[in-house]
């Protein structure tokens, strides 16, 4: 089955168009079970040091059929703009057909942390990055940098996500 999900500041913030292997995982922790054995470990290295390293603040939740971490409503009430009733997206992880995928919305958004992690990738490790605006592919599970999407995970703070997310669609606005 092919999914399209675009998240968007008015302009698109991350499109997923892919043969997703959308799960009816309720939990992040079911969601783990449930992958093929050779996906188990980094996924779940994955979510571990994505919620050591990530901000007080995001919370953990099934997303789109992948794991993902929030900006919750109790922090920002609006929610995201395309469904209101949903909180507003920051990073999910997903065990996609060919790939392993991490979807970071920041990275996208804010042109430095794009910069920074590039430049970490390319000095950290030796397979050429795979990225798209803001989906960090990894076809071979054990090439996955799992402490530097940790780091990546560090560098935004729930406020800091807010105040981008309401600035890119303000300034679209005014196209």
């Amino acid at each position: 089955m092919f999914l399209e999900l675009r998240f968007t500041l008015g302009f698109t913030l991350f499109s997923i168009k892919t043969q997703h292997m959308h799960s009816k995982a309720v939990s992040p922790k079911e969601y783990i079970e449930r992958l093929p054995e050779d996906r188990k470990k980094v996924i779940s290295d994955l979510r571990d040091t994505i919620n050591k390293n990530l901000p007080k603040g995001f919370k953990e939740q099934m997303s789109y059929g992948m794991i993902g971490w929030v900006v919750p409503h109790t922090l920002y009430p609006a929610g995201y703009h395309v469904t209101p009733t949903d909180p507003l997206p920051f990073i999910c992880v997903a065990s996609q057909k060919n790939h392993i995928a991490v979807y970071h919305s920041a990275v996208y958004a804010d042109p430095k942390l794009n910069e920074w992690f590039t430049s970490e990738y390319a000095k950290q490790v030796k397979t050429k990055l795979d990225m798209g605006k803001s989906c960090i592919r990894f076809k071979n599970p054990q090439h996955v940098p799992v402490d530097l999407i940790g780091k990546l995970a560090s560098k935004i703070t729930p406020q800091q996500w807010i105040t981008m997310y309401e600035n890119g669609r303000q300034s679209n606005a005014k196209k």
